[in-house]
């Protein structure tokens, strides 16, 4: 006759058993708890929900076979929790040692901060195994996690100390398209997995939203895996079919009449067919792959219901399709799939100077209502360009100006002063004053840059540097960066604002493609001269290979070639996106242009007449 204890051993066996037959979305639908802090929808997690992230999770399981899953997706389909779920289940049941890789050390310390310890402290099973971080040796820190059986470490792909120290079982490689090309000693990603290499049940998942063609490490795995698309019958025909952006069908402009036709059948139906078609899914592969892959692609067409509707995404399209930097983001984002490029090779100066204007110097045009001035400091001069903005980022050259002289004497300051911080003449009548002009501060003379921008705070002044790392913002947020003898942050200091100088010049450049006047075109006036357009074209994007052979883009600068001209012009388009940060950018062209409704208070110092081009090279 069993005992107390027998049946207690036969019981726990039984949970052995059940355990190893466990998959990451059982464990979810059984433990997970969404935070409401972190989404939009808290509560219980159910898988049912977003039925398509079920096999992909289960390939994450110690169930699978499967060693690599490789996820190419758009926004708003649940792949972070997903990821949050696999994580939930390893530190739960699967055990080991596990790493998290994040773009940069700060997303890593945000995530954790943000999410991981939401994760944990919302679901009852992980608060259980992981102590709190206040608690005395806890093993839990901001980027480590320990527990009974396993450890997590967070670490950025900018570092290659956190790449490349202790082995580990499972890896989470997060949005591995903005990872740096070069961590410093090769590619992050190739770093990364080579610390998985000794365990023969590893799980690598990567995931990202794709970028530019060739160049877009998520694409690149996707190409050698299975590539399975998620299948979804048609609820006329039954034909089974993965939902491409083809297929959608609206009338002319008309984002309410959104429907989907079936390739088959070519019956058109409507998005609240979607719910059971997505229940109804399935997800097949598309290529052989190597069998160790499995790769997933996803659109936003799959969102479910209430998140990303077909609606939306035909709105954001109309809005987009006739700017291209807003397209590029639109493919990436929405549809999950890489951009190609082919504009920067087709922007000549001699192209450039074909299409100049009549419209005089010195004066905001019609249609324009903002005016930013870009500064780039060289070693003996500064360049200086003014751009008049208008709605839909419509830009005009109305100003450029060298004025020699040594950066670190007042007097060359004072000039900057007498020739930028007046008031212009628009051609309403009207006067206005820069609204934001910004200075590279990156060169030799950066404490001058920062007394200046901080004396000349309220005017619009605003200090930059260049950072040539992809994927970063045209403009990011300030920091201070004046201190005193004693190293602290004066309360007055001045600001530094970083510049994505990638992300601005493939946008610029895309935009001085443009061939039609309107929506993001730059306008240049007859006056504009030869050397200006070789200045503005003097870089390219070369395509280059880390040392892991892995194929980036960078822009490089001609031989011998000056540059002043496109820096300006970046410095420029930066003061903008800094206008943006500060108003709402649905209502700002309505406000700027109100103002020049009425005239502005003049400072009765008159207006110093503007020299031409020919005059300042």
């Amino acid at each position: 006759m069993p005992t107390a204890i027998d049946e207690l051993v036969d019981f726990s066996l039984e949970s052995l058993r059940f355990e190893a037959d466990l998959t990451v979305s059982q464990w979810a639908d059984g433990h997970r708890m969404l935070s409401g802090k972190a989404s939009a929808e808290p509560g219980p997690w159910r898988t049912d929900r977003t039925p398509y992230l079920r096999e992909i999770m289960d390939c994450l399981s110690t169930t699978s076979d499967v060693q690599r899953v490789v996820l190419m997706a758009g926004a708003q389909l649940g792949k972070t929790e997903a990821g949050s779920n696999w994580l939930g289940y390893v530190i739960a049941h699967a055990g080991g040692p596990m790493l998290m890789v994040q773009p940069t050390v700060d997303m890593a310390k945000r995530l954790s901060k943000q999410r991981l310890e939401s994760l944990i402290n919302e679901t009852p099973c992980l608060a259980e195994r992981v102590a709190p971080a206040r608690s005395r040796d806890s093993g839990n820190t901001m980027f480590s996690k320990e527990w009974a059986g396993g450890i997590m470490i967070l670490t950025g792909a900018n570092s290659a100390t956190g790449l490349r120290s202790a082995p580990c079982r499972h890896i989470f490689l997060d949005e591995v398209d903005a990872y740096p090309a070069d961590c410093g000693e090769g590619d992050p990603v190739t770093l990364a997995e080579r610390r998985s290499s000794t365990f023969s049940r590893r799980k690598i998942f990567m995931t990202s939203t794709p970028t530019i063609k060739d160049y877009s490490r998520v694409e690149s795995e996707f190409l050698l895996s299975d590539q399975r698309r998620y299948f979804v019958p048609c609820p006329k025909c039954g034909h089974m079919q993965w939902l491409q952006w083809t297929q959608i069908r609206w009338e002319d402009n008309a984002p309410k009449t959104t429907l989907y036709e079936c390739e088959k059948c070519k019956a058109r139906f409507p998005e609240s067919h979607k719910t059971q078609m997505l229940t109804e899914g399935e997800w097949r592969a598309t290529a052989p792959g190597d069998g160790k892959t499995a790769g997933f692609h996803l659109s936003s067409l799959y969102s479910p219901l209430g998140w990303k509707s077909w609606e939306e995404i035909v709105e954001d399209f109309l809005r987009s399709k006739n700017d291209t930097p807003r397209l590029k983001t639109w493919v990436n984002t929405i549809l999950g799939e890489t951009w190609e490029e082919d504009y920067a090779s087709k922007v000549s100066a001699d192209g450039l100077r074909e299409r100049c204007e009549d419209f005089p110097m010195g004066v905001l045009p019609e249609g324009s209502s903002a005016l930013t001035f870009g500064i780039d400091v060289q070693d003996n001069r500064l360049a200086i360009s003014g751009w008049a903005w208008g709605r839909d980022e419509e830009a005009w050259l109305i100003y450029h100006q060298e004025i020699y002289g040594d950066p670190s004497r007042a007097d060359l300051w004072k000039q900057v002063d007498e020739a930028v911080l007046r008031e212009w003449n628009h051609a309403s009548g009207r006067k206005l004053r820069p609204d934001v002009v910004a200075i590279d501060s990156g060169g030799h003379f950066t404490s001058e840059v920062y007394q200046y921008a901080r004396e000349r705070v309220r005017q619009g002044v605003v200090a930059v540097k260049g950072a040539s790392a992809r994927n970063k913002p045209v403009i990011g947020k300030g920091s201070k960066v004046d201190l005193n003898s004693r190293g602290k942050t004066l309360k007055r200091g001045a600001m530094v604002y970083i510049v994505g100088t990638d992300t601005a010049k493939t946008t610029l450049f895309a935009r001085l493609k443009h061939n039609k006047t309107g929506e993001g075109y730059l306008h240049f006036p007859v006056e504009t001269t030869d050397e200006y357009f070789k200045q503005l074209t003097a870089e390219k994007q070369a395509l280059k290979h880390t040392r892991g052979g892995f194929p980036v883009r960078e822009w490089v600068k001609k031989p011998n070639a000056r540059n002043e001209a496109l820096d300006t012009l970046v410095y420029a388009y930066a003061g903008l996106n800094y206008l943006y940060q500060r108003r709402d950018r649905r209502t700002i062209w309505d406000q700027y242009e109100k103002r020049l409704e009425e005239p502005l208070k003049s400072s009765n110092k008159p207006a110093k007449p503007v020299k031409s081009f020919v005059n300042h090279w």
